[in-house]
């Protein structure tokens, strides 16, 4: 399976693709929801609310899995498994970090969206917020412009 090289993974994780973030509930299935995400020296942040049922299971069972996922600029797949390690008001300052995610997803490094941003992130600033730290453990990332699929795959799609 072609691998994305690290020049290409640390492009793709700079970008502000959407990630899904997998939790446990407390029977053991899995639960998924669409997250902001922050790579920052081989973590990944995400922002959160005390109340939302996915943060619940993680301060609950710390295991999840982090999928991201695009088509553009380049059509590829990123995912880590790992232990979401929870940061919260007053004993972590999430408040920097939190400021990055809004520069990523909402300016996107254009001045013209900075209004947006401050007004996203005073309004961030008034709910329950928290911060989980993924450390990856296992990692997968695959640039799907040079996927030829698994062996199997072509051999089966050869002989077709």
């Amino acid at each position: 399976m072609p691998r994305m090289d690290e020049e290409t993974l640390g492009e793709f994780l700079e970008q502000p693709h959407i990630g899904v973030i997998a939790s446990l509930r407390r029977n053991g299935m899995p639960y998924s929801v669409p997250v902001w995400w922050l790579h920052d020296d081989g973590d990944f942040w995400i922002s959160g609310t005390t109340n939302r049922v996915w943060c619940k299971q993680l301060l609950n069972d710390p295991r999840c899995s982090l999928c991201i996922e695009a088509l553009s600029p380049v059509t590829g797949f990123a995912s880590v498994d790992g232990i979401a390690e929870a940061h919260l008001l007053p004993d972590f300052d999430i408040w920097p970090i939190s400021r990055r995610l809004v520069d990523k997803y909402v300016r996107r490094g254009n001045p013209k969206n900075e209004a947006a941003a401050v007004s996203f992130f005073a309004n961030m600033q008034t709910e329950p917020r928290m911060l989980f730290r993924v450390r990856p453990e296992v990692r997968r990332a695959i640039d799907m412009r040079v996927y030829q699929g698994k062996r199997a795959d072509r051999e089966f799609q050869d002989k077709s």
